[in-house]
């Protein structure tokens, strides 16, 4: 088995070869004493691990040198795994440290049992992070489901859904605020259709003006009005053996609900200005972002275009209650643009994936996208930082009022997150953090964290 790399970076010599005799067991080891010489080793060896002390002897009078190095390394490759080791006196300089995005902190002095614990639960972490995102990378290109990205319980019911009905012809009705993803369903449920071979078509009844939407649906004969030069089919005709995708349906007009209700009922249509039934074999999805039935008590909905639409439906889940699946999208849309746009690969800091978790995203997927983008093309840097990520508000370390608690708040929602991915198994959650059952065990009593 290949051994990961860790670099010490302290100036006493003492300590640098007690530190060395410790680790050289289980890790490469490599030595550095200052900020020349750890940068250059860090650049060409790549390791997985640091330790830094952060009161290393200053180049200029007021400046702190770990934390120098700390900021070059992550700028270098933000998935490292540093360890800032420091003494009691420095809190403050630690806790700048962790918020820079440091991995964890150790106090002197030394305690080689407890340092090798850290040690091997970050190289743990760093290795679940490399093989989580190759597994996400598969994932995404052998997806049958096209760009939904998930993998939290009310993701997999989706997926369930569509699996049962993709290959039905029924019609379905796709419910759910803006933007957590109503086209990307459709489009999945067609291309696991029967139909998948025949055109998907998309309309947004709300991106077209009313005069025009019904046209643009059904199509016009030569003269049906001003500037009709020719016969046009509509989306209907377009879409036949395929799909017809409305997105915003609860935006029709009565007119065109009346229109829609007839296809609906008799499988076929009349061009605007034209006499002739035309039959159309294609499968209608619909979705709204509104109340439907609301909107039928307020007069403003067919009630039978409604039992008509809603033959199947199924509620898309807000990415606030999405958990972990905010950081899973956020790293595939990073890792998509970088591609796209022929940028070296970015990442997200550790206190900016805090930061997308505890944000409440109004705007759902289409605002993290949004937000991605603009971070991964403007910033020069390799990491994503919080403040990068410009969504307002504090994160839960900004509220911490020292080093202790900002350790308890990072620690809290590590365990929680363990648990989350192992699905509430103790064991498994502790093997995957390097720690003992009985150690996990200790920290869930301590933080008040009950498993499912």
């Amino acid at each position: 088995m290949k051994k990961g790399k860790v670099l010490l970076v302290e100036d006493d010599q003492n300590t640098r070869n007690q530190l060395k005799w410790a680790f050289s067991d289980g890790y490469k080891v490599f030595l550095a004493e200052d900020r020349e010489n750890s940068i250059n080793i860090f650049q060409n060896e790549n390791p997985q691990i640091v330790l830094l002390d952060l009161s290393l002897s200053a180049y200029e009078e007021g400046e702190v040198e770990g934390l120098i190095i700390l900021d070059k390394m992550i700028y270098l490759n933000p998935k490292v795994k540093i360890i800032v080791v420091t003494a009691n006196e420095d809190e403050k300089n630690a806790l700048k440290a962790i918020k820079m995005g440091a991995y964890d902190y150790y106090l002197k002095p030394v305690n080689i049992d407890e340092l090798k614990l850290i040690v091997k639960r970050a190289f743990n972490i760093y290795e679940l992070e490399e093989k989580n995102l190759k597994s996400l990378i598969k994932e995404v290109s052998e997806n049958k489901y096209g760009d939904i990205i998930g993998s939290c319980p009310q993701m997999f019911d989706i997926f369930n859904f569509i699996e049962s009905i993709a290959k039905t012809d029924t019609t379905v009705l796709i419910l759910g605020e803006s933007g957590t993803g109503k086209e990307l369903v459709a489009k999945s449920i067609h291309e696991n259709s029967l139909r998948k071979d025949k055109p998907f078509i998309v309309i947004n009844c709300t991106a077209i003006p009313e005069n025009l939407l019904e046209s643009e649906l059904f199509g016009y004969e030569k003269g049906a009005f001003t500037g009709a030069y020719a016969q046009k089919k509509g989306k209907f005709e377009m879409s036949d053996g395929g799909t017809l995708f409305l997105d915003e349906i609860g935006e029709l007009s009565f007119i065109l609900q009346a229109k829609l209700m007839r296809f609906l009922q008799e499988k076929e249509i009349e061009r605007v200005g034209g006499n002739k039934s035309i039959k159309i074999d294609v499968r209608i999805i619909a979705a709204t972002n509104k109340n439907l039935k609301a909107e039928i008590e307020k007069k403003c909905f067919r009630e039978d275009l409604y039992y008509r639409l809603d033959v199947v439906s199924v509620t898309l889940p807000p990415l606030r209650e999405r958990g972990e699946d905010i950081t899973l999208i956020a790293k595939y849309l990073i890792k998509k643009f970088c591609e796209e746009n022929k940028l070296n690969q970015k990442y997200l800091s550790r206190e900016a994936e805090i930061a997308l978790r505890d944000y409440n995203w109004p705007g759902n997927v289409r605002e993290l996208e949004n937000i991605i983008k603009r971070s991964v093309i403007i910033l020069p840097q390799s990491l994503i930082t919080a403040v990068d990520l410009k969504l307002g508000g504090k994160t839960e370390l900004d509220d911490a009022k020292s080093f202790k608690e900002a350790r308890e708040k990072m620690e809290t929602k590590f365990l929680k997150e363990a648990l989350d991915r192992n699905k509430g198994f103790v064991n498994r959650a502790a093997k995957e953090l390097g720690i003992s059952r009985g150690t996990f065990y200790d920290l869930l009593k301590k933080y008040g964290i009950e498993p499912d």
